[in-house]
């Protein structure tokens, strides 16, 4: 392929999808963004802006939009993949038997399928046809989408397990406000990328019930330590969790007012009820469904996780927020481990 000026197809028109397809654009590229609903392709081809999901910015002219995934697909030479994780499975196995058999897969959604208990990267390579499966690379990284789409300084790490392909994606990415580091370790990228949601989800709950920043400091700190023990149990290199998609992403989601499981953590810490909290936000919030998966994929791997597990029963078996603090702090003592 011409990776010099590469025709792109993004996969998810959420406010992520939007600001890297915008990103993209600027670089020239021909981008074609795939939404899912009308308004939001007409509001992108019409007023050059998403209004449902990133409202207040400007997009380049060259981007345009569609509601059709076929033609979002069709003789691209990169595929950008930015769905919520749990539609990965559904919309790839749409659009896979129309990907160009040189196409490179990019993806840049963070979770871990429910049921299943499966990265991203494995739900690809199972839907994926094979001759496709060296040519995957993965997006993460401390990166909120309003300062992307605004060309805010910002890092981020592509990982495949094919040094080539990394480094091919690595230079598609690249622009002086979007720096690229490349990795072969795509499982501890990807467990960063997913669980830091959760984490997220824990500090803002900390904050909403004004417990301190020793407490946030705690919390992310410890979680760190339960992000690195699921990476390992996975087969990952665990000093990838001190890298960007690791630690990076963590702090960054843990403390930036931009993240939205900060902000429903927060709420719940507040009282509000979680049904309530989801309503009002048009975004899915990645770290709710991937506190489920998460639990249930520590429970396979035998991982001690104490603050994924709190915040599992907070969110889906009724667990009052009050008194997750005590029960955290009041476990047995025990020497600090990593």
């Amino acid at each position: 392929m011409a990776d010099v000026n590469p025709k792109i197809g993004v996969v998810g028109a959420g406010a992520w999808g939007t600001a890297l397809a915008s990103l993209l654009a600027r670089k020239g590229y021909e981008v074609v963004l795939w939404a899912y609903e009308q308004k939001v392709v007409q509001d992108i081809n019409k007023n050059h802006r998403n209004s449902v999901y990133l409202a207040g910015f400007d997009l380049p002219e060259n981007l345009t939009s569609t509601s059709d995934l076929i033609e979002t697909i069709t003789d691209k030479d990169l595929i950008l993949s930015v769905c919520p994780a749990q539609f990965v499975r559904s919309l790839t196995a749409e659009w896979a038997p129309h990907a160009r058999p040189d196409a490179l897969i990019v993806s840049a959604s963070k979770g871990i399928e429910t049921g299943t208990t499966m990265l991203v990267s494995a739900v690809l390579e199972e839907v994926l046809p094979e001759h496709l499966h060296h040519q995957l690379a993965f997006l993460s990284g401390p990166s909120f989408a309003k300062e992307v789409v605004q060309s805010m300084p910002t890092v981020v790490s592509i990982a495949a397990y094919d040094e080539y392909v990394a480094e091919r994606v690595q230079h598609i990415f690249y622009s002086p406000d979007f720096r690229t580091y490349r990795t072969t370790d795509v499982i501890g990228v990807e467990v960063g990328g997913a669980l830091k949601n959760v984490m997220a989800i824990a500090t803002g709950m900390a904050d909403g019930l004004g417990l301190g920043y020793n407490a946030r400091a705690a919390l992310i700190t410890r979680g760190m330590v339960e992000l690195t023990r699921m990476a390992a149990a996975l087969g990952a290199d665990p000093l990838t969790m001190m890298g960007l998609a690791g630690f990076g992403d963590l702090v960054l989601t843990c403390t930036g007012d931009l993240s939205r499981n900060r902000m429903v953590g927060m709420a719940l810490g507040k009282g509000q009820p979680l049904q309530e909290v989801l309503d009002s936000m048009p975004q899915v919030v990645e770290g709710v469904t991937t506190a489920k998966s998460a639990y249930n994929l520590a429970r396979k791997l035998n991982v001690e996780t104490p603050i994924l597990d709190e915040i599992y029963f907070i969110l889906h078996e009724g667990r009052p927020v009050e008194g997750g603090t005590e029960r955290l702090m009041m476990r047995s003592l025990k020497r600090e481990e990593l």
